[in-house]
């Protein structure tokens, strides 16, 4: 087995990869990993190119470059979302197609992990531009995909729309209609209830079950939110109205926002959407990113980018919950100081995950053609996210590992038992 990685400005993928490897050397005793298992589990199973031609709106022909990485599908088809980004990267996409194997293993989810990209800026483009791009995509990738093997979902820069033109052309090219090939999509077409604040919701899960364990009083706490895009927002939002809890503070990309007394986030998510930043809104302090991140605070949650928290302002971390909506937002020099610090993170692997679990009860819909309340969406995954957070809270106890180390240990173990099952190893 390899040994241990040297960090220093590592990329999203090499961090994946990173975390991993911790997690096997921890829990390697626990799990018997083998040699060959861990160089299975490091590496994408499939990875897809292609070039994906789009008739401009000007007469010319463009060529985007696309992606779909499947990382491995040992419990069930593989799912992942699809991002339209201008600097998307293969290693990126790779990075999170892992992560997706994790989560889905981790909420006991019969399926894999996969991801997708295209490399393109969607500001820069029309509707109808946006629509041939989609579904110039699926022309090129709809072999490789579908409800059996794998099914595609939004992400960055992708929105219902974008889904239902991609389940729509995957319908024609199949000869059949074909809604469970995509997740994400409206309700009208086959989505599901209750998918829009999903990653949240089931962050606020997670987080009441870590009040518990801790004895705080939620109704008595301060919160601050680093990342105010549809989770950072929608997560202000739950915090109020599930627990009475005050968000104190909240930032986008320009720049965050203080209130010690608390932000009033309607009028906070009005003037961004007035001036498409939160930053100048009535009634608060400007401050910076690092400072929310900082802020003497009971519960941090980071719910934009990854590598925001690092052995640089680790230590400077005052929160008694670090709950990570973001996908990897704690490098793992990190990790280590905040465990130092007795600070209870819920690693995103386990946070976020409602998104996906959301995402499932989506496909399992569209399979039955029986559509739940919104209330039966909610109930199902307070279900989920609840025992897989008291899972991982049990196998850190139990193991004497960390949260995050938990969570891959509880996860891995069920990737791993399922390839010897199957006879891969």
């Amino acid at each position: 087995m390899p040994g241990p990685v040297t960090l220093k400005n590592i990329t999203t993928f090499e961090m994946a990869q990173h975390q991993l490897h911790e997690c096997v050397y921890k829990c390697a005793k626990i799990l018997e990993l083998e040699d060959e298992v861990m160089r299975m589990l490091e590496n994408p199973m499939q990875q897809v190119q292609v070039s994906v031609p789009v008739k401009m709106d000007d007469g010319t022909t463009r060529v985007f470059p696309g992606f779909r990485v499947i990382h491995n599908n040992v419990l069930g088809p593989a799912k992942g979302g699809i991002r339209f980004h201008p600097e998307e990267t293969v290693d990126t996409v790779k990075a999170l197609a892992a992560w997706m194997t994790w989560k889905c293993a981790l909420l006991d989810l019969p399926l894999g992990g996969s991801k997708g990209g295209i490399i393109c800026n969607t500001k820069e483009l029309s509707e109808g531009e946006l629509e041939r791009l989609s579904r110039s995509y699926i022309d090129r990738i709809w072999k490789f995909i579908g409800p059996d093997v794998d099914v595609l979902a939004p992400d960055v820069y992708t929105t219902p729309q974008i889904m239902t033109w991609m389940m729509d052309e995957y319908s024609k090219v199949s000869g059949k209609n074909q809604f469970g090939a995509v997740t994400g999509k409206p309700v009208l077409v086959g989505g599901s209830v209750g998918r829009n604040n999903a990653t949240a919701m089931g962050g606020m899960y997670t987080i009441r079950e870590a009040a518990k364990e801790l004895e705080i009083d939620l109704s008595q706490t301060t919160i601050a939110i680093q990342g105010f895009g549809q989770v950072g927002s929608s997560a202000a939002r739950l915090a109020e109205k599930l627990f009475d809890a005050k968000v104190v503070a909240v930032s986008d990309s320009r720049g965050g926002i203080y209130n010690p007394d608390g932000l009033n986030i309607k009028d906070v998510i009005q003037h961004k959407a007035k001036t498409k930043s939160v930053i100048y809104a009535p009634n608060t302090k400007t401050i910076t990113n690092t400072e929310v991140l900082e802020l003497d605070v009971d519960i941090l949650i980071p719910a934009a980018l990854e590598n925001v928290i690092t052995r640089d302002n680790a230590k400077n971390i005052k929160a008694k919950i670090l709950a990570e909506l973001a996908n990897g937002p704690t490098t793992p020099e990190a990790d280590n100081i905040l465990n130092q610090n007795g600070i209870h993170v819920i690693p995103d692997i386990l946070c976020n995950a409602g998104g996906v679990t959301v995402s499932y009860f989506e496909i399992v819909q569209n399979r039955c053609m029986w559509y739940w309340t919104a209330k039966e969406v909610r109930k199902r995954l307070d279900k989920k996210m609840t025992h897989a957070y008291h899972e991982v809270l049990s196998t850190s106890k139990e193991c004497n590992l960390d949260m995050r180390m938990g969570a891959y240990a509880v996860a891995l173990s069920r990737i791993v038992d399922a390839m010897k099952l199957r006879g891969w190893v």
